[in-house]
Order: structure tokens, then C-alpha cells, then sequence
């Protein structure tokens, strides 16, 4: 069962970027309120200092607690110094701490009762944070002295805290709501910033990726071909088990990640290939002796080329599985062959019996006899090499399936082989040749395809196969053995490629002779030496 909270990535980069952000905004905040606070009392802290330092040297209140100035002129002059200067009040005391003035007229002639006043009396300055009649506040105290230096008094200018929460909170509700705009910033690029890396990420969560790439790993490192990548500048980037098992078979020991790969497969030639974008597919090369068929693609990151995979793998084991399936399939069709020509003698032979007419019976059973001695003694007799006369038995089977004739030269001779690669790559060749005038066979009323063998005095291995179909045009000459191109239709076209691909693999060479409706000639000379030669 699936859990509830196990959220996409999307949604962890929107959470974690939100999270981020309020957590910022909301320190940032704290310590913003805390300064504009601290900003704030300084301010007025200030301010009724100098408007408290002021009113102490004014001439008017220095008059008025001399008794030169009446009370109603201290208490109207102190109200316009209070208002002019914007402070929530201010008070002249005596020295016996009597109110000479205060906002509220009903507290003139009172004693002060604040109880913070005793230092002012003694000559000093100072500032407290007490409760009084208008609420809690800022005082600032400052004395006040005659003209001869004799303190008469002193002046007390506060704040009301209120106010300056007040203040506070103004400030603070531009911080939030700046906080909230931050939030709201924070979370439309936390959504953009996720979907941008769901799509680099192809839409994949992290364990996804995880799984996919543990997989491909498995993948890469148990395939049973050679897989190595190269980023855009020609370095390994990758190799896998199969890579690094082929590479240090040949003497090969230091660790290729890193390297050029020109270094190790200077044939691949992939600084050609990135240029050009071309695929190489099937190609042989040889490597420190050791010959592997290899595909080179490059790598696509937004239709830009970003490096390249080359898979390969060593041709001998290639062609030992080549070899399993020919002798196979070989066989199989032989086989196939055989048994149908088997069966529609058997029913001949079966109607016989049942007509009892044993004479007829007798001469059929050994026209077959002579025929199939003849065939196969001379067939035998010609073809050495048991893998290509089984070949051509096959072949021969199958073309009287197809209605056509399948004969051997009186002159054709092919040795035994010692060896079974040469062997194979020959069978490559006469078997599509063959093939080839086969369908070409189609339509046409004499239906002949004739196979000769003869070693020429250049010690060259002749093979040539005829036929009586419709020949080729000298265009269709021209394309024969591109790979793909075929006048059969769509998916073909590789039978002759693989006969150019083997023939030069022989240092051979090939021909043809052709006019439309006149039929074909191929002709195949591949030098022998040593062991091809060889024949019983």
C-alpha cells in the first residue's frame, strides 16, 4: 500500500523552497520589529530629551519658578511648547515637587507622584519608563537653574509607550505584509523552479530514476556485448563488464574511463562521426589482433549531439554462433526437402502395391535407386567439403520446390576446408547468390540455375552461379549491393550487401554479367592459399 505522505518531488521543492522562505522571512522579521522597536525608542528617547533640555533653559519657565511668571502663564506656554513639539505632555515641578503645568489642568498644583523624580532634585538628568496619570510612559527629567547657578525646578517631558507600540505596529504591518508578498514570491517560483526539474528530470521521481538506472546498469553490465560511451570531447565515460573483459584480453590493463578514445579504438573514428551525425553499423574492426563487429551511434541531448555508444562484439564468438545456426538451419532445410520429395515417392510406390501392378513397382523402386546414387556419387564426387555439399543438397531441394533445376558443372571441383570461417563466409555467398537466381526465376518459362567451382592457374577460387530469369538492367547493376536497396519490395536488400561485405573480407572479388531478359552470370574469385587449397 502506497503512502499517503510519500510526496512527488514536485511538491518536496515547493514545501522545502516555502519552508525556506517563511522561516528567512519570519527571522528576517523578528529581528526587523526588534530594530524598528529599539529605532523607535531611541527616537523619542531623544526627542524628549532635546525638547526636556529645551524647555529647561527657556526664560519663561526659569521665570515662572523664580516667581516672576504668574501659573496660568506657565501652564498656557507649556501646553504650546508640548503641542509645537509633539509630546504627550509636559510638566514644570518645583523643587518641592509641585505641578506648575500638566495636560490636565485638574493635576496643577498637586505633588508629583510618579515616584522617579528624586534624581532631578539632586541636579541630575535622567530618563525612566514609569505608570502615571496618563498611562504608562518615557520621562525624560531635566533641572532647572536660575541665572545665578541655584536649581529652582525642574522639567519633565514624556512619551506614552502606547504611542510608540503603536508606531511599532505600523511598521510591523509593512514588514508582513512585505513577508507575505515574500511568501507568495517564494511559493510562484518554488512551482516554477519544480516543474523545471520535473522536466529535466522527464517527469521521473527520484526512486524511479533510481530503479531505472539501477536496471540499466544490470542491463549494461550483463549484456553480452562491449558497450563504451564517449561524452562530445572523444572521453570515456562509461565502459561496461563486457567492454572491459575484451579490451584487457588483447594486453590492455589501465582504466579507461577518462582516456581518449582514440587511444584505445583509433579505427572508430568518432570525431568524423559526432561531425556528421552517421550511424556505423555492422562494421568490423581489427584490434590488436583481435577482429569484433561493432555499431556507433551518436548521443542526442536537445537535438544536439553530445557524444556517442558503441556496442561491439568479438567476431569469433559471432561467428561460432553464425556457424551453430547455418549448420541448423542447413540442415533443416534439407531435411524439410527431403522428407517432401520422400513423401510423394512413398505415395507413388503405396499406389503401386495397392494396384498390384509389381512390375511398374519394381522399376520405379529402382529409377529412384540409380537416381538418387547418381545424384549424391556425383555431387560427392565434386564437393569435397561436407558443409557445402550439404548446402547444395539443400538448395537443390529447395529450388525443385520452387519448380526450377539445380546442377553442379561435370567440371566443378571444391576441396575439404581446414578452415571453418572460410567455410562459412563461402556459404554466405553461394547461398544468397543462389537465392537470388531463384526469385529471379519468377515468370519466366525455363526455370535453370546452374553452380560452378574451378580453381583458376592464379590459385583463385571460382565460384559461378547462372541463371535463365530476367537478367538486370545496368542501373539495378549500379545499386545491387547497397545496403537496403531491393526490386523485392520493402525490409530486403542485405543478401547481396552480405556477399560484397564477405568477399572482400576474402580480398576477393566479384562480377556480374547481365542483360534484361536474357538471365545473370555472378562470378566470385577469392585467392587460396595453404589450408584452402587442401583437398583429399
Amino acid at each position: 500500500m502506497k503512502n499517503k505522505w510519500n510526496l512527488s518531488l514536485q511538491y518536496k521543492i515547493i514545501l522545502l523552497v516555502c519552508g525556506v522562505s517563511i522561516l528567512c522571512l519570519l527571522v528576517t522579521n523578528f529581528f526587523i520589529q526588534k530594530n524598528v522597536e529599539q529605532t523607535t525608542i531611541d527616537h523619542i528617547e531623544e526627542k524628549a530629551k532635546t525638547v526636556s533640555k529645551t524647555a529647561a533653559i527657556n526664560p519663561i519657565f526659569i521665570d515662572g519658578l523664580s516667581g516672576k511668571v504668574s501659573g496660568d502663564t506657565i501652564q498656557t506656554y507649556a501646553e504650546q511648547v508640548r503641542k509645537s513639539a509633539g509630546v504627550p505632555f509636559l510638566v514644570v515641578l518645583d523643587m518641592n515637587g509641585i505641578r506648575l503645568s500638566h495636560p490636565l489642568p485638574n493635576k496643577i498644583g498637586k505633588k508629583y507622584a510618579g515616584g522617579d523624580a528624586g534624581q532631578v532634585f539632586q541636579g541630575r538628568e535622567h530618563i525612566s519608563i514609569a505608570t502615571g496619570t496618563l498611562g504608562k510612559s518615557l520621562r525624560y527629567f531635566t533641572p532647572v537653574y536660575n541665572h545665578n547657578g541655584k536649581q529652582i525646578g525642574a522639567i519633565l517631558v514624556g512619551v506614552l509607550l502606547d504611542d510608540v507600540e503603536r508606531k511599532v505596529w505600523k511598521s510591523t504591518k509593512v514588514i508582513l505584509f512585505s513577508m507575505l508578498l515574500g511568501v507568495f514570491v517564494g511559493l510562484v517560483c518554488a512551482v516554477v523552479f519544480s516543474r523545471k526539474v520535473k522536466n529535466i528530470l522527464f517527469g521521473m521521481e527520484p526512486v524511479e530514476i533510481a530503479n531505472l538506472l539501477e536496471q540499466r546498469s544490470a542491463v549494461l553490465e550483463y549484456a553480452r556485448e562491449g558497450v563504451i560511451a564517449v561524452d562530445q570531447y572523444g572521453e570515456i565515460t562509461l565502459i561496461n563488464q563486457e567492454a572491459g573483459r575484451l579490451i584487457k584480453s588483447v594486453g590492455f590493463d589501465c582504466d579507461p574511463i577518462g582516456m581518449k578514445i582514440e587511444e584505445i579504438f583509433p579505427q572508430f573514428q568518432l570525431n568524423s562521426l559526432m561531425a556528421t551525425g552517421k550511424k556505423l553499423l555492422d562494421k568490423e574492426y581489427s584490434f590488436r589482433g583481435l577482429v569484433i563487429m561493432a555499431n556507433i551511434v551518436p548521443t542526442y541531448v536537445n537535438n544536439e549531439i553530445t557524444g556517442a555508444v558503441a556496442t561491439f562484439r568479438d567476431k569469433t564468438e559471432i561467428r561460432q554462433l553464425a556457424e551453430q545456426l547455418t549448420g541448423a538451419r542447413l540442415y533443416a532445410d534439407a531435411l524439410r526437402s527431403q522428407t517432401h520429395e520422400f513423401m510423394n515417392k512413398l505415395h507413388v510406390i503405396l499406389g503401386l502395391a495397392q494396384m498390384k501392378i509389381y512390375d511398374q513397382l519394381t522399376d520405379y523402386v529402382k529409377q529412384i535407386s540409380s537416381s538418387f546414387q547418381t545424384e549424391e556419387g556425383f555431387l560427392t564426387a565434386r564437393i569435397k567439403d561436407p558443409v557445402i555439399a550439404g548446402f547444395i543438397i539443400g538448395k537443390s531441394s529447395f529450388a525443385r520446390e520452387q519448380g526450377a533445376v539445380l546442377t553442379i558443372t561435370e567440371n566443378s571441383y571444391f576441396p575439404r576446408q581446414k578452415s571453418n570461417e572460410f567455410v562459412q563466409d563461402i556459404v554466405t555467398v553461394l547461398g544468397n547468390l543462389i537465392d537470388n537466381s531463384i526469385e529471379a526465376l519468377k515468370g519466366c518459362q525455363e526455370k535453370k540455375v546452374e553452380v560452378e567451382f574451378l580453381t583458376s592457374q592464379n590459385d583463385e577460387l571460382i565460384i559461378k552461379v547462372s541463371d535463365t530469369g530476367m537478367g538486370m538492367s545496368q542501373e539495378v547493376e549500379e545499386q545491387i549491393f547497397e545496403r537496403g536497396f531491393s526490386t523485392k519490395g520493402n525490409n530486403r536488400g542485405i543478401g547481396m550487401y552480405l556477399v560484397l561485405e564477405a568477399v572482400k573480407k576474402l580480398n576477393g572479388k566479384i562480377s556480374i554479367l547481365s542483360e534484361p531478359g536474357k538471365g545473370a552470370i555472378l562470378q566470385v574469385a577469392i585467392p587460396v592459399a595453404g589450408e584452402e587449397k587442401y583437398h583429399d
